[in-house]
């Protein structure tokens, strides 16, 4: 059961929409199903001789009463509404359920307190099988504004009850940490044009995966503004600096005029102050370079996804949603930059934990600025990383299903539930990517002398599992990985012990696949000896790589991917 707390101004505007026949005619028999009085709620839909005027009248008497008081002067936004919806699945509910529902939440949100006579003026109607709409004026018989804070939160907490006792679908408790939902006149409008999802959802998810990107807000604002997003910002009257800005879509319009939405409209973390605690507000210089080993992006991501995992169980909860915060950046970056039938479920995966990046808890992010640097890197890594990709979705995956149960242990729900359904398309994609990789990894097996001595490498650093190592599928495949690593100047005893040490493999289902991505993702030991002899030759002057042309950094993440 979801309520929905939204304030206006015009009472007969949305009497009229409740009683009319819907934007699609799809408003079947609107009455009303509970009220302040019943006796004394004219019911358009029961009487057609009460006009919405009247009603409109009789719902807005104190309101008009107080507005004489004060001269004219009306309560701002003093008209609430809130819609409350059963889940798709649930049982049929009578007027009379629906009225206990009416009279719970007005109690639970402080509009209609039980028992008290001096309560705002009410009613609820009810005009679809699945859901009503509570209309209340804020003004008090005694002139007073009702106790509405955090009414949201409280209209769930009572809807919870309600779907217990009522023997509803149980819905995960929200924190106010959710991003506002579309309204049912945006849902129309995208249905009308044919748009799977909304403006507002369109534009939450171009501004997550930009700002995943980015080094700075001024960067921020150019690159909305190269894919045809108009940018408005809010300029403090005293000070003259920036202090908000607004959105809207390319074609988004009403009357001719953009339809603007606030960042903190779209989510509590884009709006302009949660943004200048992760990005600087001006343009740096030290934009990332093009590493000349296009493995080293790759492996520094994948390290600080791993040391992320010992962040969560750190026990300081602020360091480790700083981590999840930028975590959901590494995820955006990493479907930027991986081709092939995995992006798809890498893309949904990154819009999917984006509930799951924020929640009540104040993240610190400077905690987290190694990780939010390595994500960075991944949006201007070139070349083909080749299975180390495979290696980092193995670790993002990973680190969702992680994700999920520290959510789960402080209790929230939503999130938990965001970042389970992440891991699942994490699950999906790292199995369409690695599915390949392992069969040819296998069909390359080593000859049997060598697999027998990687046998007795692996019984000598890793006795207590290495009869699961040995009986796991992908067995062949970690020996041809460990014939590569003893090339790259590894020693392959000493190898296991060091990548099983970065974490137990008790819980591992596929042991040797954990291991085979593990020592993937070591640096190669001889190239690294080779650097380091040439760079003591060298000269200290050498010149930088290039940087990234602000034309391949403003583009559109599809250009810029066809520029590499």
């Amino acid at each position: 059961m979801v309520p929905d707390v939204s304030t206006g101004n015009s009472t007969l505007g949305l009497i009229n929409y409740l009683f009319g026949k819907g934007r699609r005619d799809e408003h079947t028999d609107p009455h009303i199903v509970a009220a302040w009085d019943m006796a004394g709620a004219p019911d358009p839909g029961r009487a057609p001789a009460a006009t919405y005027t009247l009603l409109a009248r009789r719902l807005d008497h104190h309101v008009d009463l107080r507005t004489r008081e004060l001269g004219g002067k009306k309560p701002p936004q003093h008209v609430w509404h809130c819609p409350v919806r059963t889940a798709p699945g649930d049982r049929y509910l009578t007027d009379a359920e629906w009225a206990e529902v009416a009279r719970r939440v007005v109690a639970a949100t402080g509009i209609a307190p039980e028992g008290d006579e001096k309560a705002c003026r009410w009613i609820a109607v009810r005009h679809a099988d699945d859901h009503i709409h509570i209309l209340a004026t804020t003004v008090r018989a005694d002139g007073r504004r009702p106790r509405t804070n955090r009414d949201g939160w409280r209209a769930q907490q009572e809807c919870r009850k309600i779907e217990v006792e009522f023997g509803l679908r149980r819905l995960k408790s929200g924190d106010l940490t959710a991003p506002r939902t579309p309204t049912g006149a945006e849902r129309a409008k995208a249905e009308r044009q044919g748009q799977e999802q909304t403006a507002r959802e369109w534009l939450r998810e171009q501004a997550y995966a930009v700002v995943a990107a980015v080094r700075s807000i001024d960067e921020y604002f150019t690159v909305l503004r190269s894919l045809g997003i108009q940018v408005r910002p809010r300029i403090g009257p005293e000070t003259g600096e920036v202090t908000g800005y607004s959105l809207a879509a390319p074609g988004d319009t009403a009357s001719g005029e953009p339809i603007w939405y606030g960042g903190s409209k779209l989510a509590p973390d884009l709006s302009y102050k949660r943004l200048c605690e992760r990005l600087p507000t001006q343009d740096v210089a030290d934009r990332p370079q093009q590493v000349a080993d296009v493995g080293e992006t790759w492996r520094r991501a994948e390290s600080a996804i791993r040391h992320t995992h010992a962040v969560l169980d750190s026990g300081d909860d602020a360091v480790a949603q700083g981590h999840l915060d930028a975590f959901g950046d590494a995820l955006h970056n990493l479907a930027l930059a991986t081709n092939g039938p995995a992006r798809a479920e890498l893309q949904a995966a990154a819009r999917t934990f984006n509930r799951a990046r924020r929640s009540a808890i104040r993240a610190d992010h400077q905690a987290a600025t190694a990780l939010r640097g390595a994500a960075n890197e991944l949006a201007y890594a070139t070349g083909d990383p080749g299975g180390l990709a495979i290696a980092l979705v193995f670790a993002a995956l990973h680190l969702a299903r992680a994700a999920a149960k520290w959510h789960e242990q402080r209790g929230h729900e939503q999130q938990a539930a965001a970042a389970e359904q992440a891991f699942r398309h994490l699950q999906v994609g790292y199995q369409k990517a690695a599915a390949p990789v392992l069969s040819d990894l296998a069909h390359r097996a080593p000859r049997a002398t060598i697999a027998r001595r990687f046998e007795q490498d692996l019984r000598a650093a890793l006795p207590d599992h290495a009869d699961r190592i040995l009986t796991d599928p992908a067995w062949p495949a970690l020996t041809t990985t460990l014939a590569r690593a003893e090339t790259a100047g590894h020693n392959p005893r000493q190898l296991l012990a060091e990548v099983a040490a970065r974490r137990e493999l008790d819980t591992a289902d596929r042991p040797a696949e954990v291991l085979n991505w593990r020592i993937t993702a070591e640096p190669n030991k001889r190239a690294q000896a080779a650097r380091t002899r040439s760079s003591t030759l060298g000269s200290s002057s050498a010149p930088l790589a290039p940087q990234p042309s602000a034309t391949a950094v403003n583009a559109r993440p599809e250009e810029r991917r066809r520029r590499r």
